[in-house]
């Protein structure tokens, strides 16, 4: 009987196991179907069209001769890369993302540094700051391109009454000044984004760190450069790396102001390859631009990566 008693013990311990098991199974199970939406969205919206220009990147793939889709390897990158095109759409989209992120962050930095203030009416300066994010990139871009409009618009107004210049300047209509317009609309755009950001990481610093770094004697400089900029860093980092994404990606600003003209003088790699689609119905080589995009941004991802094991002390 003693040696029953713990045998009826096990078998019910093991059952009850059992159950368990089975319960959290079936919670499993339930949690999947749960993610099953999402994930099929994902597959279906993200994944499969990503694919599936990689694949036409390697295509002959015209609307012109949809029954004659054949594998023609690199021809598609060999071509856009070759074409007399090229390298002022990869100039321009250098220009783009390197001269609009650096003054985005520099007067997203200061606007941000000046909204941790207190003062009055600091409510209505975040809110007039933060404004031109709450808008669309395309609505930006036809403000914009009214302001630099020759005949009405308020720069060249502004600049012909303070006397610099002595006739309207066609800023949109000439070759010379379109890609510097579409910049500087860009910039006052994506300022907003970086002072949301670094005001928030800004906030989030201990007030105990300055205190305890002014009692050994720091000074402003100093706090900054071994309080501040340490904290904001992977703030910065992310942001940095988002607005790559976008900037590359969204190219709403340059097609409600210029289209990418005048004679291509604005085209970027995104507008290059959606002028492929639309006018030149060459899926195959706008494929191969995209996929140079891609690459593009990975590559900027890797160089995050490598910036945040640097920043938790890791070897670059």
């Amino acid at each position: 009987m003693q040696t029953e008693k713990p045998i009826v013990m096990k078998t019910k311990k093991l059952a009850s196991e059992r159950k368990k098991t089975f319960r959290v199974s079936k919670e499993g199970v339930f949690i999947l179907l749960c993610l099953l939406p999402a994930f099929l969205f994902v597959l279906v919206f993200t994944y499969y069209p990503l694919l599936r220009g990689v694949i036409m990147s390697f295509q002959n793939y015209t609307l012109f001769d949809l029954l004659n889709i054949e594998f023609i390897g690199l021809d598609n990158f060999v071509n856009v890369v070759t074409s007399p095109e090229f390298p002022r759409v990869a100039m321009n989209s250098f220009y783009w993302v390197v001269i609009s992120l650096f003054f985005q962050l520099l007067f997203g930095f200061a606007l941000a540094l000046m909204m941790r203030r207190r003062f009055r009416g600091r409510g209505i300066y975040q809110a007039f700051v933060f404004f031109p994010w709450a808008m669309s990139g395309f609505l930006i871009g036809l403000i914009w391109r009214w302001m630099f409009n020759a005949q009405f618009g308020v720069i060249n107004d502004l600049l012909i009454r303070f006397g610099l210049v002595d006739a309207p300047i066609p800023f949109l209509a000439d070759g010379k000044w379109a890609m510097a317009a579409v910049i500087i609309a860009n910039i006052w755009y994506g300022v907003a984004f970086f002072a949301i950001m670094i005001l928030a990481a800004l906030q989030s610093i201990p007030e105990e760190l300055y205190e305890a770094a002014a009692m050994d004697g720091a000074g402003r400089f100093q706090q900054f450069w071994s309080v501040t900029l340490p904290y904001i860093m992977p703030t910065m980092l992310v942001t940095i790396l988002l607005r790559v994404i976008w900037i590359l990606n969204f190219p709403d600003i340059i097609y409600s102001m210029t289209n990418g003209g005048p004679a291509g003088s604005t085209h970027i790699f995104a507008t290059y390859m959606i002028d492929k689609v639309i006018f030149g119905q060459d899926y195959g080589q706008a494929s191969a631009i995209g996929v140079i995009i891609v690459l593009i941004l990975l590559l900027f991802t890797v160089f995050y990566v490598k910036a945040t094991k640097v920043e938790k002390g890791g070897d670059f």
